[in-house]
């Protein structure tokens, strides 16, 4: 059935979509069930089918699953304007808080405080939590295992953003020649999406236009705002598997080039954990400390401007696309990588800049039994982490 667009159903996408971004806690799969209850459960906008589908198009996609799913969610109950408010809900709360938590940093030198401290220890629990979730679902087999191994030495040996690409690049050939004769079972009947394949073309178009222009005019033009743009674009554009795997690309982005220190960022992803919604609004955090609150909403257009052109540009093809086997197993292929990814990231920076003592270790180790063996919600951990670590810094 058609959805008319009004303005009365543009603002309850609006006002529920910004609920979720208040309340949304815990990371891109959690977020996938608060929009199952409210959207599909509560508000009955799509059937289970249909957000079956969207979800399994996100995931297929490089960017933030989940708010790649609020967007398409929005767009199919009142078109592309629908889809920019369902992300302006979910993505501003926590894009505001972290902008403000930067400016504080920057204007009172927080860094070097105690409950920093404790947020880079908490981001060290979080990762490793990811890491435990993906490796489970992600790398079942040998095959997908060595792939994960080849990607964290890789990695580790060669630290640069191009080979972030080039792993990802390669595992992807690797999944298609080991996984391209899989059979899938799949019989049911494809969704039916609201955006013409035109539009779809043109927002697939302008996707790898400006990853291929924007290098181009950051290198030719030497403006900062156009080299800021050209990171978050490029680092949005490039993240398989959600806001974790975003980290490595971000920090060889800004601290080699000094951009920012190990310290801002890190005291950033902490504070990133504390804050509903999704995790790519650490950019906003990262362009904050660079260039302000201009800096701040700079980046979080730049990394989430991906998503939006790969989310209305797929739309349309996304049934016959998902059915094909050798797309399948270039998919397998470059999730395994992302688990390699994630490890090589737990390592270094975060391990190697947060757990600096037995202590250090000791706490470490008490957070993620909380998040883990206890399952207590995030924002406990964080609230412990930054407590705990001041405690730790008055002895």
């Amino acid at each position: 059935m058609e959805q008319k667009i009004t303005f009365k159903s543009l603002l309850e996408i609006l006002l529920v979509s910004t609920r979720l971004g208040l309340t949304s806690f815990g990371g891109p799969i959690a977020h996938l069930g608060y929009f199952h209850e409210e959207y599909i459960s509560r508000r009955k906008w799509m059937d289970e089918k249909s957000y079956a589908d969207l979800v399994a198009l996100c995931q297929f996609l490089p960017g933030p699953a989940s708010s790649q799913v609020g967007i398409g969610i929005g767009v199919m109950r009142a078109g592309v304007i629908g889809g920019i408010l369902a992300f302006i809900g979910f993505t501003l709360p926590s894009v505001v808080a972290l902008i403000i938590f930067a400016l504080l940093l920057h204007s009172f030198g927080f860094e070097d405080l105690g409950w920093i401290h404790g947020l880079k220890i908490v981001a060290v629990a979080v990762v490793a939590h990811a890491i435990l979730g993906m490796a489970k679902n992600l790398t079942p087999d040998l095959k997908r295992r060595t792939i994960a191994l080849g990607a964290v030495v890789l990695t580790l040996l060669w630290q640069t953003a191009l080979t972030q690409v080039a792993v990802i690049l390669v595992a992807g050939f690797v999944g298609f020649l080991l996984y391209r004769q899989q059979t899938i079972d799949d019989h049911s009947a494809g969704a039916k999406f609201p955006i013409s394949r035109r539009l779809g073309f043109i927002c697939l178009s302008l996707f790898f236009g400006l990853l291929i222009v924007l290098p181009i005019l950051a290198e030719a033009t030497k403006l900062n705002w156009v080299i800021l743009f050209d990171s978050f674009y490029r680092s949005g554009s490039l993240v398989f598997g959600g806001g974790h795997v975003v980290l490595p690309l971000l920090e060889r982005e800004f601290v080699p080039t000094g951009w920012l220190s190990e310290e801002q960022f890190l005291a950033g992803y902490g504070a990133t954990q504390a804050v509903p919604g999704p995790l790519f609004t650490f950019a906003a955090y990262i362009g904050a400390v660079i260039g302000g609150w201009k800096g701040g909403l700079l980046a979080t257009i730049a990394i989430f401007l991906p998503a939006f052109l790969l989310i209305i540009g797929t739309l349309p093809f996304w049934d016959g696309l998902r059915r094909n086997t050798k797309v399948k197993g270039a998919l397998m292929g470059v999730n395994a990588a992302v688990v390699g990814i994630l490890i090589a990231a737990l390592y270094y920076p975060i391990w190697t800049s947060s757990i600096l003592t037995t202590t250090d270790f000791a706490f470490g180790a008490i957070l993620f039994s909380m998040l883990v063996f206890w399952k207590l919600p995030p924002w406990v951990i964080v609230l412990t982490g930054a407590i705990g670590g001041f405690v730790l810094s008055l002895f």
